[in-house]
C-alpha cells in the first residue's frame, strides 16, 4: 500500500510539472510555436498558421485537462469520498481524450518526420481512442478490475509528448542524428513504451494482489 502511494505521489508530481511546463511554454513563452515550427521542414503541405495554431491550442489544453482528470481519477481516496465524482470526472477525461484525437488527427500531416510520423501518429491515435474506449466498455458491464487496468493503458498514453520530446533530445544530441530523424524515432520509441510500460504496471499489480490472499 505504501508503495503504491509512493508512486501516486510520484505519478502527480511528474504529471503537475509537466502540465504547467506545457501551458506556460505554449500560451506564454512562445504562443506563436516558432522553436516547434521550426523544425518543420519539407511540408508537403502548405500549413495555415492561425488554423494551426488555434488548432494546437485546443489539443494542448485537453491534453492537460486529461492528464489532470486521469490523475484526479486514480486517486483510491477521490474515488470513494464521492463516486459521483469519479463518474463525472471519467467522461471529462474521455471528452478530453477525444479531443485531443481529433485535433491530433488535423496536425497529423505536419508533423515534423513527413508521412512517416504522420502514420505513426494516426496509429497512436487510433490505439489511445481504442483503449479508452475499451475502458468504459468495461465500467458499463460493472468490470471494474478490468476497468482500471484499461484506463491504466489509456492514462499511458497522456505522456507521449513527454517520452516523444524525451527520446528525441536523447537521439538528437546524443547520438548526433538529424533532428527530423530523430523525431521520428522517438514517436515510435515512444509508442512502444506506452504500450508495454502498462503492460507491466498492470502484471505488477496483479502480483501483489495475489500475494496478499493468503
Amino acid at each position: 500500500m505504501k508503495k503504491r502511494k509512493s508512486l501516486y505521489r510520484l505519478l502527480a508530481c511528474v504529471s503537475l510539472v509537466f502540465i504547467l511546463y506545457a501551458l506556460v511554454k505554449n500560451y506564454w513563452i512562445d504562443p506563436g510555436a516558432a522553436g516547434f515550427l521550426s523544425r518543420k521542414t519539407g511540408l508537403k503541405r502548405e500549413l495555415n498558421l492561425p488554423v494551426w495554431l488555434n488548432v494546437m491550442y485546443v489539443h494542448v489544453g485537453f491534453a492537460c485537462l486529461a492528464m489532470a482528470s486521469g490523475l484526479i481519477n486514480f486517486s483510491n481516496r477521490m474515488f470513494e469520498k464521492s463516486r459521483r465524482f469519479h463518474r463525472f470526472n471519467g467522461y471529462v477525461y474521455l471528452v478530453s481524450v477525444l479531443l485531443v484525437v481529433l485535433t491530433s488527427g488535423y496536425m497529423a500531416p505536419y508533423a515534423t518526420g513527413g508521412k512517416i510520423s504522420s502514420m505513426g501518429f494516426n496509429a497512436l491515435n487510433l490505439i489511445w481512442l481504442f483503449v479508452t474506449m475499451t475502458a468504459l466498455i468495461q465500467i458499463k458491464r460493472k468490470r471494474i478490475d478490468r476497468h482500471r487496468n484499461w484506463m491504466i493503458r489509456s492514462y499511458a498514453f497522456c505522456f507521449t509528448n513527454l517520452l516523444i520530446h524525451l527520446i528525441t533530445s536523447l537521439v538528437h544530441q546524443g547520438f548526433g542524428m538529424v533532428y527530423a530523424t530523430s523525431y521520428t524515432i522517438g514517436l515510435y520509441g515512444s509508442i512502444a513504451l506506452l504500450i508495454v510500460i502498462p503492460e507491466i504496471i498492470i502484471r505488477t499489480n496483479r502480483t501483489e494482489k495475489n500475494e496478499l490472499i493468503p
